[in-house]
This record gives structure tokens, C-alpha cells and sequence, in this order.
């Protein structure tokens, strides 16, 4: 199998943790047998700093020349007083519609080795396993008008949607459903918002299509209480695109970190794969970042556009195995430490890239 990723590393952690991911990547291609190449471009910040803007052209270039997109993470503090369209954020959002991918997956499951992180008792997370699927390009990020009027003190952004694009994403998140347990939630504001009562027509719509698949809608401030209280009675969640931000980072208290949440963006030309946190500017460059996100977003590249499913579930499993181990970096090592190993980001990798040699070896 032959695989040209392209590595956008972007500001602050990003660095750090895709360079762990990409170092078990490479192992897991060299155990089985893979031809993987990798190459290296600018993004968000240190774009903005050595280009003078977001999104250069030849990261654009190599992008849609690549099977696939490895993002770690864009923005800075520094760069808050620039307009929308000129901050690091902007070179995200413009690569994602370049690359035209509609759909993001968003994978939130409890470790049993992490309960301890999780602010919800253990009998409620245990066993719990979310797979949101956000729609990405359209909502209030992209829809237009959308200005900040600095003379008038007034500001507008447009949350807008069309029956196609409600409807594309929901045909993924049904396929999904399919694959796992034939249960999907779509997440709208249909009692006060027109645009969320297209979403859920339009989502009926698309249902009939998948008669096998039970379907049922929640309020989007419902579905913030219910992913606190019982998330183990959701499997597929489907929302748009504001919705499934907000959603997927409150998911996050299920895992016990945000550093351990991945993430793919499918349905366009190249998918792109990130992990869920921010670029933590605070810690960078400390060794403190967590990798494991980052990681577990390599194994999605594996699943969704390499079709390797047992090296993607090595790398899942080496994950897991690590944490049993008692292995944690900084974010996962809270309160009592006793019978743990704190490793910085770089160890943390190295012992996650030797578990999953010795697991694909032995397979």
C-alpha cells in the first residue's frame, strides 16, 4: 500500500504532536509492509510570520496533490487583533474548503484508565462511545453576510444551509449508523431557528433511505445535558457545523482530556485528519502536550484513505494498552499519581510506536 501524506504541522503543540503521530505512522507502514511518503508545510501562524499569509499557495498545492492531510493545530494570542480573514484560523478554515471535505467525524469513548480524569462518575461514562459527524462547510463559519462594523459598534455572521448539504452529511451519518448499532441522534435548534427546521426535514427525508436505522432529534441545548447525564445511550450523533463544535469539545470530559480526541474530514478531494484540541500556546515546546489525540487521529488516516483496518486498530489498541500500563502525560496525571509513569510528549510516543510494533508483529 503506497500513501503521500502531507504533514501541516501549524502553531504552538501542533509541532510536537504531529511529529509523535507521524513517528508511529512510519512504524506501523514499516511493520506491514507499506510504502508511506511524507512531506512538510506551512500553516496558520507561522505562515502568517514566514509567508504573510494563512494558507500559502504551495501548502495548498501539495495538499490536494496528497491521499492525505495530518494537521496539528493553528493560532496564537499573537495574532487576535488581526481580522477574521487574515488569522491562523482562516488558513484552517480555507483549507478545509479547498479540500472540500463536508463531513467530520468526531470519536469521543471513554477509557476505563482515565476515569479518574472524567468530572461525571464512572458508572456513567463507562462504556460510553459517541461518534459525532459534524457537517464542516457550511453554518454560521462560512455563510455570508458576516462583517464586524467597528463604526456602527454592530457585528453579523449568517448561519445558512441548503437541502444538498444537509442531506450529503446525512447520508454519512447514516452509513455510519450502519456499521455500528443502527442508532442516529441529529442535533438542531428546530423550535427556534428556520435553518435547523430544514435540518431536521431534510433529515427525515434522508431517513427513508435508511429504514434499518432509528433515528431521533434533540434539541442542541438538551443534547448538552444529555452527553453530561447519559451519553451512553448515544452512538451516531449527527449536527451541524457551530453545534458540533461546541458538542465534540463538552465530549471531551468523557475521554478525561481533550488532548485524546481525533478527528477526519471526509467526503471531498483529500481528507484531512486532526486532533480535536487548540494549539495551546502555554505549553508548547515544554514536552507537556499530549500526543495521544494526535495518534489516534494517525489511525483514522489509516482507516478512512488507506483501508489498513488492523494496522488503524493496533494503533487504537497500542493506545489503550499504554494507559493500562499506568503511562500518562501531564493532562492525564491529575491528583493522585501513585502507581503512574508521567511521560513527556516525546515518550509517550515512543512507548505508544513500540507497543503497536510488538502488536503487528505478533498479529
Amino acid at each position: 500500500m503506497k500513501l503521500k501524506i502531507l504533514v501541516v504541522a501549524g502553531d504552538g503543540i501542533g509541532p510536537e504532536v504531529t511529529r509523535e503521530a507521524v513517528a508511529v505512522l512510519k512504524e506501523a507502514a514499516a511493520t506491514g509492509g507499506h510504502e508511506f511518503t511524507f512531506s512538510e508545510r506551512r500553516i496558520g501562524g507561522v505562515a502568517i510570520v514566514k509567508d504573510g499569509t494563512p494558507l500559502p499557495a504551495d501548502t495548498l498545492g501539495e495538499a490536494l496533490a496528497s491521499d492525505a492531510v495530518l494537521l496539528g493545530a493553528v493560532g496564537g494570542n499573537e495574532f487576535n487583533s488581526l481580522p477574521p480573514d487574515k488569522r491562523p484560523e482562516a488558513g484552517l478554515l480555507g483549507l478545509r474548503t479547498a479540500l472540500g471535505g463536508f463531513a467530520n467525524l468526531r470519536p469521543a469513548f471513554a477509557f476505563k484508565e482515565l476515569a479518574v480524569n472524567s468530572p461525571l462518575r464512572p458508572e456513567v461514562i463507562d462504556g460510553a462511545d459517541i461518534l459525532f459527524v459534524r457537517e464542516l462547510l457550511g453554518g454560521l463559519y462560512f455563510g455570508k453576510p458576516r462583517e464586524w462594523n467597528r463604526t456602527t459598534n454592530e457585528a453579523l455572521n449568517t448561519m445558512r444551509y441548503t437541502r444538498d448539504e444537509v442531506a450529503r452529511v446525512a447520508r454519512v451519518a447514516f452509513k455510519l449508523a450502519r456499521q455500528r448499532s443502527n442508532k442516529l441522534t441529529s442535533v438542531d435548534k428546530a423550535n427556534v431557528l428556520e435553518v435547523s427546521q430544514l435540518w431536521r426535514a431534510t433529515v427525515n427525508e434522508v431517513a427513508a433511505e435508511f429504514p434499518d436505522v432509528a433515528l431521533d432529534h434533540q434539541y442542541v441545548d438538551a443534547m448538552s445535558m444529555h452527553i453530561m447525564n447519559q451519553p451512553r445511550n448515544y452512538d451516531v450523533v449527527l449536527t451541524e457545523n457551530l453545534f458540533g463544535d461546541i458538542l465534540t469539545d463538552e465530549a471531551s470530559v468523557i475521554t478525561g482530556s481533550l488532548g485524546m480526541l481525533p478527528s477526519a474530514t471526509i467526503g471531498g478531494k483529500v481528507n484531512l485528519y486532526e486532533p480535536v484540541h487548540g494549539s495551546a500556546p502555554d505549553i508548547a515546546g515544554k514536552g507537556l502536550a499530549n500526543p495521544l489525540g494526535a495518534i489516534l487521529t494517525g489511525a483514522l488516516i489509516l482507516r478512512h484513505s488507506a483501508g489498513l483496518a488492523v494496522e488503524a486498530a493496533a494503533i487504537e489498541k497500542g493506545v489503550r494498552k499504554v494507559l493500562e500500563s499506568g503511562f500518562r502525560t501531564p493532562d492525564l496525571a491529575r491528583g493522585n499519581t501513585e502507581g503512574l509513569t508521567v511521560l513527556s510528549t516525546t515518550e509517550m510516543g515512543a512507548q505508544v510506536r513500540d507497543t503497536v510494533k510488538t502488536l503487528l508483529v505478533n498479529a
